[in-house]
């Protein structure tokens, strides 16, 4: 059956820039060879909730209509990319403003902002807020390789996709409960999803309540299961 919007689906993705820079890819080998490897982060096939963008809008938008097993390229223009570059996201901002002297190319975050220095000069640095790809056209390569199926399986894959973690689901009726490991609950890329990670599951399917266990265990009882694990090895 064809992609939908709403669908469960993996896909293979690598993107380049115009000259034919790789800027992202879920091939690992890929990454390595285009010098943007990342050793925190997952490769391999990527969860989407279609029409969700959790991939750029041009990408998103192609893959509905297409079908599992689906291997092709598009052009993304900049509007469904990182935007058209905006003049008025380069702004100047006093060095006083800088944790440490500003110099060409440093990375400047200030109000949940990130942006780049481009020049400094005296006591003011230039600075674009604009994404680094911005006003670019970009060069996808992508295939479909599986359509998810079922409640629990659409729940994991939204919890890989925001915190790569796998955890236990449970399904009752129309209600998810999900245990969270003690050391997860001060994860910050948990703390900053996990509503975000109910509300998807909320809205695309069809349960009506989620509920997150917080999951504690007795170091007596981690104790007693290295004991019995040596012993058994003995």
């Amino acid at each position: 059956m064809p992609i939908k919007n709403g669908d469960f689906i993996k896909v293979n993705y690598t993107g380049r820039l115009e000259n034919g820079d790789v800027f992202d890819t879920t091939d690992e080998k890929t990454a390595k060879e285009f010098g943007i490897f990342n050793e925190s982060a997952e490769y391999g096939s990527k969860m989407i909730v279609v029409g969700s963008e959790h991939v750029l809008k041009g990408l998103d938008e192609d893959v509905v209509g297409k079908e599992v097993g689906y291997e092709g390229s598009l052009i993304i223009q900049p509007e469904k990319g990182f935007g058209d570059r905006d003049p008025t996201l380069v702004e100047t901002a006093m060095v006083s403003k800088f944790d440490k002297k500003p110099y060409p190319g440093m990375r400047f975050s200030v109000n949940g902002r990130m942006g780049i220095v481009e020049t400094v000069i005296g006591r003011r640095a230039r600075v674009d807020f604009n994404h680094p790809l911005a006003g670019e056209t970009l060069a996808y390569d992508y295939s479909i390789e599986k359509k998810l199926r079922g409640t629990k399986a659409k729940i994991e894959g939204l919890i890989n996709l925001y915190v790569n973690s796998d955890l236990d689901v449970e399904i009752q009726g129309d209600t998810a409960t999900i245990v969270i490991p003690y050391a997860l609950s001060f994860d910050q890329r948990w703390l900053v999803s996990k509503q975000r990670i109910a509300d998807e599951i909320l809205t695309h399917t069809n349960l009506r309540e989620v509920r997150y266990l917080e999951k504690y265990i007795s170091t007596k009882v981690e104790k007693k299961d290295k004991n019995e694990k040596s012993a058994k090895k003995e």
